[in-house]
């Protein structure tokens, strides 16, 4: 496997690391998002809108559409949520593993949503909604692994914050600071660095958006395989480091006895 792949998801993390498992899982959420949405026609990265569709479903009477709605928040929240137990679980027994576990829950959840997906039209009243509570759930999960793992500073589900924040930054660069004045106290200096990350992670959101939609329109559900592999490379060596360590620890109980 890749020397690069096999840092994304340790314990001990980097700056570079962090970043570079953003750019990753950018990727992979907008080819999911994109995808998914010409799958089942449905958006399920950014809760924004989502909450905003709850709201006029309500007023204009959609009692149907609204639980829907409701539904796949829920599912969002409870992805998140289930980052947040895995990765504390895993830290209260020091496990290398302690972010790779949620990553390899979701290359998992993406071979089923592409099972699911196979199965459309045997039962499409059942499966559509499954799906894009599925979808939802995922995309909780992946923003919950990078937000930890980056202490907020990463977002790779929805790009409004990441879009703000680089606005911000172009703001920063083109305001004239006027030198020649006295006593100058404001001097604006935009950070290149947050340029050149928020930058990074909306090109590859985006390419990632042309790439899944493109591959599920010709393949269909199929495309979830290598973008789960992908996944499942990158969370794999420090799974296998806490399988073998904790075989080790069996190992030696068992001589003891």
């Amino acid at each position: 496997m890749p020397a690069l792949l096999h840092s994304l998801t340790t314990r001990v993390r980097t700056r570079r690391a962090n970043r570079q498992l953003g750019a990753l899982l950018a990727f992979v959420a907008g080819a999911v998002n994109a995808g998914g949405f010409v799958a089942v026609q449905r958006y399920t990265s950014h809760m924004t809108g989502l909450v905003s569709a709850i709201a006029d479903d309500l007023v204009l009477g959609q009692a149907v559409l609204a639980m829907a709605g409701v539904s796949s928040l829920f599912a969002f929240v409870g992805g998140a949520a289930t980052t947040a137990v895995l990765i504390n679980w895993a830290r209260r027994r020091q496990l290398q593993g302690e972010f790779a576990l949620s990553l390899m829950l979701e290359a998992v959840l993406l071979l089923v949503f592409g099972l699911l997906g196979a199965n459309l039209e045997l039962l499409i009243d059942v499966f559509v909604p499954s799906t894009v509570l599925l979808l939802c759930f995922i995309m909780g999960l992946q923003n919950a692994i990078v937000t930890k793992i980056s202490q907020a500073e990463i977002r790779t589900t929805h790009m409004t914050g990441v879009i703000t924040d680089l606005g911000i930054e172009l703001g920063r660069l083109a305001y004239w600071n006027r030198m020649h004045e006295a006593n100058v106290q404001h001097f604006v200096r935009a950070d290149r660095d947050k340029l050149k990350i928020h930058g990074t992670i909306v090109a590859l959101f985006f390419i990632g958006g042309l790439v899944g939609a493109l591959v599920f329109k010709r393949i269909g559900f199929a495309a979830t395989v290598p973008i789960a592999a992908i996944l499942m490379v990158a969370a794999a060596p420090p799974l296998l480091r806490d399988l073998r360590a904790s075989r080790a620890v069996a190992g030696g109980r068992a001589l003891i006895r």
